[in-house]
């Protein structure tokens, strides 16, 4: 059954080509838009049976579609979303498996656009509800979740418990016999060797603290 589909690529070019792959393997475009916000205009007023868009988008030129994505999906919950992104980014399929279902979700690199007949069964495999990843994002994955505690001195692993329990830096200190100081030095150094950031939901400490309960 051909798809109706809304894509979001700020590169005319490689918008128009995607349009061309899509509907030469008889999917329609009802919009092809360059922008974050235009591409949720699209989305509300289309009811595409999935979206597929670029994570660096303008307004902001950060993850602004990959952020659209997610709240499109907020919206609509179980809407496929295919991610495409032109360099590997591990926060970015942990984000996208974090949405809360594990159906109809996708994220390869732009690099494989170019073999047509697996992207376009890509994004018809997403479209029905599968799961699926660039083969490089799941090696990536692999490598870096095996234990993403294993950086972590053993003392740091006795603040992050701490953390989890939901303990404040001075109550910690006062439970290891340590200065607050100290405690907000293990803090800082479990945040950088997890590789943890700011996002829209929160703050480091939640996500250190969401880590240590998956691990």
């Amino acid at each position: 059954m051909p798809l109706n589909i809304v894509l979001a690529e700020d590169s005319p070019l490689l918008r128009d080509g995607l349009v061309s792959v899509l509907t030469r393997f008889g999917h329609r475009v009802s919009a092809a838009v360059g922008d974050a916000d235009a591409l949720i205009a699209a989305a509300h007023e289309h009811d595409p049976d999935i979206v597929i868009t670029d994570v660096r988008m303008p307004p902001g030129n950060a993850d602004d579609g990959l952020r659209a994505a997610v709240a499109l999906r907020g919206h609509r919950a179980g809407l496929p979303i295919l991610v495409l992104s032109q360099y590997i980014e591990q926060s970015y399929a942990t984000h996208l498996l974090d949405l809360g279902s594990e159906s109809g979700i996708g994220y390869l690199l732009k690099d494989r656009v170019s073999a047509v007949t697996h992207f376009a069964g890509a994004v018809e495999q997403v479209a029905a509800g599968a799961t699926v990843m660039d083969p490089e994002v799941v090696r990536q994955l692999l490598r870096r979740r095996q234990d993403p505690l294993r950086r972590l001195t053993p003392r740091e692993r006795e603040v992050l418990s701490l953390m989890a329990e939901g303990r404040s830096n001075a109550e910690i200190a006062r439970d290891l016999y340590v200065t607050e100081a100290a405690v907000n030095k293990h803090v800082s150094s479990i945040l950088q060797k997890l590789d943890l950031r700011l996002d829209g939901h929160g703050h480091r400490r939640v996500l250190a603290v969401l880590t240590y309960l998956r691990a």
